[in-house]
C-alpha cells in the first residue's frame, strides 16, 4: 500500500549508515538554539501562559515581551559565563523592535538564523508567491542587520507547505531545521538542488516540555541532561546531533533559569569530548564530507 509521501528522503537505518567524526574526533555536536521571537499586539499566534482572552489578550502578550526585554538578557549572562556558543533564531520583527537585543548575540560571535518575519504567524497556509514573498522579506531584513544572508531557517511554528524546501534553495538557504525525523543531518531533495536537515529537538524544546506538559523547571533540566547523557553513551557507535530548544519568555524566567544553569554546565563541563557548536557550524561540516557519507547525499 502507497501512502502519500513527502519526496523529499528516503529511509536509511542508523546503524546501517557510514562512521564520520566531528572535529577533533568528537562524536556528539551540541548546539543551542536560542529562539528571539516578536508577536503582534491584539492578533495572531503566540505561545500562551494561561488560557487566552479576548484580544487584546494582554497577560499572554506581555508575558511573551518580557522574555525580549528581560529573559533573553540573562540567557545571554549565561551563555557568556559557560563560553557557550549559540544559533539564534531570529524573527525579522525582532529587528525593528528591539535591534539591540540580536545585536548583542551576534557580538559573542553567534550565529543569526532565520525565523521568520513573525512567530504571530503561519508561513505553510500561504500560497507560494506569499510564502516565498514572506521568506525573501525575512532573509533582506536579517541582511540588511547584519551585513550577511543566513545560511540556516526555522519555520515559525514549524509550519512548511509543499513547496517551503524548495523556495528556502531559492532564497540561497543551505540547512533548514524544521524537521525532527533523525539524530543526523539528512540531506533532502528540492526541485532544484539539496538542501540539509540538521536536527531541530521538538522534546528537549521548552515549549512542547514546559508550555504543553506542563513539565517543572526541575523535570526539564533534567531531560537536559539525561538526554546528553544517553546521547554521550549512543555516540559511541556513530555521530549524533543534539540540539536543545530555548525560548527566553519561558526558560528566562528566574526559577526556571537557576535550574537550567544546571543542566548546561553539566554539558558545558564535558566539553574535552563533545562539540559544543552551532547548527550553521554543523551543516558546513557535513558539506565537506565525502559523498556516499550523508544520507541523500549523491553517493547513498
Amino acid at each position: 500500500m502507497a501512502l502519500p509521501a513527502h519526496g523529499r528522503y528516503d529511509y536509511h537505518s542508523l546503524r546501517d549508515r557510514p562512521v564520520y567524526d566531528w572535529p577533533d574526533g568528537a562524536r556528539l555536536a551540541v548546539y543551542v538554539g536560542l529562539n528571539l521571537e516578536h508577536f503582534a499586539f491584539g492578533e495572531g499566534l503566540g505561545a500562551e501562559l494561561t488560557h487566552p482572552g479576548p484580544q487584546p489578550d494582554v497577560l499572554n502578550y506581555s508575558w511573551r515581551d518580557w522574555g525580549n526585554r528581560i529573559g533573553a538578557w540573562r540567557l545571554r549572562d549565561l551563555l557568556d559565563s559557560l563560553r557557550l556558543p549559540c544559533s539564534v533564531l531570529v524573527n525579522a520583527a525582532v529587528c525593528e523592535y528591539c535591534p539591540e537585543l540580536p545585536h548583542a548575540f551576534a557580538a559573542r560571535g553567534d550565529e543569526i538564523v532565520g525565523h521568520g518575519l513573525t512567530n504571530s504567524e503561519r508561513q505553510g497556509t500561504l500560497d507560494e508567491t506569499e510564502e516565498a514573498d514572506l521568506i525573501r522579506r525575512a532573509t533582506e531584513t536579517l541582511e540588511r542587520t547584519f551585513g550577511h544572508r543566513p545560511a540556516g531557517w526555522l519555520s515559525p511554528w514549524i509550519s512548511e507547505s509543499m513547496a517551503t524546501p524548495d523556495l528556502l534553495v531559492d532564497e540561497g538557504y543551505s540547512y533548514l531545521l524544521d524537521w525532527c525525523h533523525d539524530d543526523q543531518p539528512v540531506w533532502m531533495r528540492t526541485r532544484s538542488r539539496p538542501i540539509l536537515s540538521v536536527p531541530y529537538p521538538q522534546e528537549v524544546n521548552d515549549i512542547p516540555a514546559i508550555v504543553v506538559r506542563k513539565a517543572g523547571a526541575a523535570e526539564f533540566a533534567d531531560m537536559i541532561v539525561d538526554q546528553f547523557d544517553e546521547m554521550i553513551e549512543q555516540c559511541e557507535r556513530q555521530p549524533l546531533v543534539m540540539g536543545i530548544a530555548l525560548h527566553p519568555y519561558i526558560v528566562g524566567q528566574p526559577f526556571r533559569l537557576r535550574h537550567l544553569r544546571r543542566a548546561l554546565k553539566h554539558v558545558a563541563a564535558n566539553r574535552p569530548v563533545v562539540w559544543l557548536t552551532t547548527a550553521g557550524a554543523i551543516a558546513r561540516h557535513i558539506a565537506e564530507l565525502p559523498a556516499g557519507t550523508v544520507p541523500g547525499d549523491l553517493g547513498m
